[in-house]
């Protein structure tokens, strides 16, 4: 079996059962919670959530704080300064973790 085939199948094991690395990304402002991921290790996690921050600086966010942690989140983003949950459905995103 290819490496990219047994990790997608690795990630999609530790995902089910709720032992898969996140990123957790948390926005003073706007007062968000996003959660990018899953990710086979925390050092995937780690090495990925510099892009994340890099684009959230982009979008002039404030106040970034990251957590590389092991979770199961049920919303990828919790906008909570609109009082909302914006489920961008968890769906593991692959191809961007190969290269």
């Amino acid at each position: 079996m290819p490496w990219n085939k047994l990790k997608e199948l690795l990630i999609s094991i530790l995902q089910n059962l709720g032992l898969a690395w996140w990123v957790e990304v948390s926005t003073r402002n706007p007062h968000c919670i996003y959660y990018f991921g899953p990710f086979l290790n925390g050092s995937d996690a780690q090495t990925a959530s510099r892009g994340y921050v890099e684009d959230l600086e982009t979008e002039d966010a404030q106040g970034i704080i990251v957590n590389v942690k092991k979770c199961k989140p049920k919303n990828l983003t919790i906008a909570e300064d609109l009082g909302e949950l914006i489920d961008r459905k968890v769906k593991p995103a692959f191809s961007g973790q190969f290269q």
